[in-house]
């Protein structure tokens, strides 16, 4: 006999459901690195892949811009 395992559920991108980011947004920023300073992957964050690279690009731009550090 088969046991009944259920599903879990599937994690909805936060940028598909309506929430931007933007470089300027220090704090929000902050969610997506590590504590080393590091691009958080997409385990992590929760994004698709196309808002997984706006993600990354937007946190470049942040420490281009001197927002945050390169490295903590």
């Amino acid at each position: 006999m088969a046991e009944f395992r259920p599903r879990k559920k599937k994690r909805i991108c936060q940028m598909c459901a309506g929430k931007s980011i933007d470089y300027k947004d220090v704090p929000i920023i902050t969610k997506y690195i590590s504590e080393k300073g590091k691009i958080e992957n997409r385990r992590h964050t929760g994004a698709c892949a196309k808002h997984q690279r706006h993600i990354a690009k937007q946190v470049k731009y942040a420490r281009y811009m001197a927002l945050i550090p390169y490295v903590k």
